[in-house]
């Protein structure tokens, strides 16, 4: 496995390989972590003891390590990984084409009666995912179980079943006996290694990786990680569906950024199925078409619903209904 990153300075790249394997310098050479190349401010590191299944929280704590806790180095930017092949990666071929998901709005507040209306309403319009909001996990006023429930098969819906680690499997089952036809997790505040447990769980359902909390990875001045390893990262832990924010303003991303993670969904990586990137964030009926285009592909791409859905003036079910068709054309 190796993986490469934008050093300043670059004489740094072998502390930095020292420190992320053996963390001495005559540590045993099989285990230990060597510069492969360097290339202006890029270098490139070979990581032999993580080439064996040792474990995502072990593979991320070299990949994502001690280097951003240090005083001694100007800049480190993780850009690039070539990943070890014991990651799972998607269960399933994304589709050769574009889908229009939606999420239940308000994140919070909704009992569970409205809830199931709300999803109804969004899978009359057309959407091939219904999903509950990064916020929303399981409130007294609207409890998980209750809300897959009263959904039942009127729409396909994935609950977020982030909480708890100890309970997640169980959440997940439980959640999929009760109807859900995909489940939804928080991966970068959950952990990547649930997505990787509720992946190898085999539930018999897509998951759906949402984002939060990835940006703090992402958008750091001296410290960082390429939004688009995290977009693979999330792919090969497990995720069908990976959500890449959107060619909207209300993301950070620029737009080649987008273009960039949808890429990391689709392009080869050591047999790991593509994953349907999520295009997320401002995206609505009246910009949909936009966003498609800006995207520069139709194939394994999700349009997501938000709140724009919910202002447009021709109701909820035709807003949704006007996307498909953009889609669709």
């Amino acid at each position: 496995m190796r993986a490469t990153f934008e050093l300043e300075p670059p004489e740094w790249a072998e502390t930095l390989a020292v420190l992320e394997s053996t963390s001495l310098v005559d540590g045993p050479e099989e285990v230990r972590a060597s510069v492969e190349s360097i290339d202006g401010t890029r270098v490139t590191l070979e990581f032999p003891a993580l080439d064996e299944p040792v474990g995502v929280n072990a593979l991320l704590s070299c990949l994502f390590g001690e280097w951003a806790d240090r005083g001694d180095v100007r800049r480190v930017r993780l850009v690039e990984v070539k990943w070890p092949r014991w990651l799972p990666g998607p269960s399933r071929e994304s589709p050769g084409r574009a889908l229009v998901g939606a999420i239940v709005k308000p994140a919070l507040g909704l009992t569970v009666a409205e809830a199931a209306w709300t999803a109804r309403a969004l899978a009359r319009g057309g959407a091939e995912l219904v999903k509950d909001d990064e916020l929303l996990t399981d409130p007294t006023w609207c409890p998980l179980l209750e809300r897959v429930r009263a959904i039942g098969a009127d729409a396909p819906y994935a609950p977020n079943v982030t909480g708890p680690a100890e309970t997640l499997l169980e959440r997940a089952a439980a959640c999929v006996e009760a109807g859900a036809t995909a489940l939804m997790l928080n991966v970068f505040v959950q952990g990547p290694d649930s997505l990787r447990a509720l992946r190898e769980a085999e539930l018999g359902v897509p998951v759906f990786a949402h984002r939060v909390g990835a940006a703090f990875l992402a958008r750091g001045e001296r410290v960082s990680v390429d939004a688009r390893v995290l977009a693979e990262l999330t792919r090969m832990c497990g995720a069908d569906y990976v959500q890449v924010g959107s060619f909207s303003n209300r993301v950070y991303d620029s737009r080649a950024d987008v273009r960039r993670q949808i890429d990391a969904c689709h392009r080869p990586l050591d047999g790991a199925p593509p994953a349907t990137a999520v295009i997320g964030g401002g995206v609505g009926p009246d910009n949909a078409a936009e966003h498609l285009a800006a995207a520069g592909t139709r194939e394994g791409v999700m349009l997501l619903l938000g709140s724009a859905a919910y202002l447009d003036r021709d109701g909820l079910e035709r807003a949704v209904a006007k996307t498909v068709a953009q889609c669709a054309s």
